[in-house]
């Protein structure tokens, strides 16, 4: 696992997200090579997951990443590079089921917990 998929997997554990699922993408995607998914209790809460990640992105040296959804934190999508994050609240995430578009492969899908 790469420095940075450890450093958001560890932010994410430590603020206590639920349901962390990271799919590895390599081989699979141009976009990324990784995509963390996880969900938040609240919309409070998505919006914290995310503030601690841009945050420890900033302070490890990863630079500034590209965020959509902050304001309403139903689902935030943070870009950092090699590893894309979807954070959500869970009615959302169950909605939009975004981890099945990449099942069809499930041998690359890890639950990170």
């Amino acid at each position: 696992m790469k420095a940075l998929e450890r450093l958001i997997l560890t932010r994410l554990d430590d603020d206590k997200a639920q349901d962390i699922v990271h799919i590895d993408l390599t081989d699979k995607s141009s976009v990324a090579d990784s995509l963390i998914v996880a969900s938040g209790r609240s919309h409070r809460h998505v919006g914290a997951l995310a503030d601690h990640i841009l945050r420890a992105l900033k302070e490890n040296g990863f630079g500034k990443a590209r965020v959509e959804g902050l304001p309403h934190c139903d689902w935030v999508l943070i870009d950092a590079g090699d590893v894309v994050i979807h954070l959500f609240r869970p009615e959302v995430r169950s909605f939009y089921n975004i981890e099945k578009i990449w099942a069809v492969d499930a041998p690359h899908r890890t639950a990170a917990n």
